[in-house]
């Protein structure tokens, strides 16, 4: 697949993930993205930094449960794969209104597997045999952790517990099934929780650094034990964009950062952080963390173990967890006219909700 210009259709390329993807495959690797969003709340062009208006980046805003403008796509476009990264993907959105992620994350993947089915059967030669649809997802569809299990990996049953990550799995269920039925070449990636630049301010990360540098509460579901694997977003996009050339279809990659934190121990990273960037008059933040009831169907921990996705896409994880929490609070105390816009526009200038 090297040797020539690689042409993605991408999904939610406006969104945290996608728009880390569509700024790597760009500016590194000088690919071509054809980048469908419907510009929901969660996306910002913003994100898309100096490739927005890139030569090699086309913006299509697009419903992907639209069947004829995304058939249109594949057509007027010809992509040499596919890149489904979109998705509604906050659990406690999908708690209060499931319907949004059935419609999304099942018609919206249907949509596009059907599409990309359509357009695969035109294909001849080289063209169809370096084709691929790769499909990613989170590893939230497997459930959860005890303290003393193994991590997930490529071959744990799914066992989603929230209305999210129901409609993920079915999501992944789907690809697979589409591959198996009807040849189209199907990869799956499933990752662990990502933080960085751009990330929505609802999101835990984002939340308790704005929080904390606007001196407010830091609330924290139940005791704050429930633990999390962490992925620097750009080190995914790299891992997923691997995929695209080293990937096999119908094989499944685990991706993570072997980086599993309680949600307790990163907001107190974050306060001490924030504390020597930021110092305070008023004290370390560390005071405004305060102790909610914890979220129905709340899952315990989330953990990749990625050596098989290390190994078979040549490729780790370059970040670990305090440089690239300190690398994404320094963005977040540069950039905030972005994020108070975002939150304005969405929110009415009211606080988050939104808890760890």
């Amino acid at each position: 697949m090297m040797g020539f210009i690689l042409r993605i259709l991408l999904t939610g390329g406006c969104g945290f993930i996608g728009s880390a993807v569509v700024r790597f495959a760009i500016k590194n690797l000088g690919y071509e993205v054809i980048n469908v969003d419907k510009m929901t709340y969660a996306a910002s062009k913003d994100a898309l930094e100096d490739v927005l208006l890139h030569p090699n980046h086309t913006l299509l805003t697009l419903d992907i449960c639209d069947s004829e403008s995304i058939r249109a796509a594949f057509a007027k476009y010809q992509p040499d794969a596919v890149m489904h990264l979109a998705a509604e993907s906050h659990v406690d959105r999908s708690i209060d209104g499931p319907c949004a992620f059935v419609q999304t994350n099942v018609n919206g993947t249907f949509v596009m597997l059907e599409a990309a089915r359509e357009y695969f059967a035109t294909l001849v030669g080289e063209k169809r045999e370096r084709f691929r649809f790769h499909h990613i997802s989170t590893d939230e569809v497997f459930g959860a952790l005890a303290d003393e299990d193994p991590p997930f990996n490529e071959q744990t049953p799914y066992d989603p517990r929230s209305p999210y990550s129901a409609s993920k799995a079915a999501s992944d269920h789907l690809a697979r099934a589409w591959m198996h039925t009807y040849g189209l070449p199907i990869i799956v990636s499933n990752t662990t929780n990502n933080y960085g630049k751009w990330q929505f301010p609802e999101k835990l990360i984002p939340l308790m650094i704005i929080n904390g540098i606007n001196e407010a509460p830091l609330p924290i579901y139940g005791g704050g034990t429930n633990t999390r694997d962490w992925l620097f977003v750009d080190d995914h996009a790299e891992a997923l964009l691997k995929i695209i050339t080293h990937g096999i279809p119908g094989q499944t990659y685990c991706i993570g950062a072997r980086q599993p934190r309680k949600n307790l121990d990163v907001v107190k990273t974050i306060c001490a952080v924030l504390d020597q960037k930021l110092p305070s008059p008023n004290g370390a933040r560390e005071r405004l963390i305060t102790y909610v009831k914890d979220r129905p169907g709340h899952d315990h921990r989330y953990e990749i173990d990625p050596s098989f996705a290390e190994n078979a896409l040549h490729w780790k994880a370059a970040h670990d967890f305090e440089r690239g929490l300190t690398v994404t609070i320094e963005w977040y105390l540069n950039n905030c006219e972005w994020w108070e816009r975002i939150r304005s526009q969405t929110y009415g200038g009211q606080r988050l909700g939104t808890i760890a």
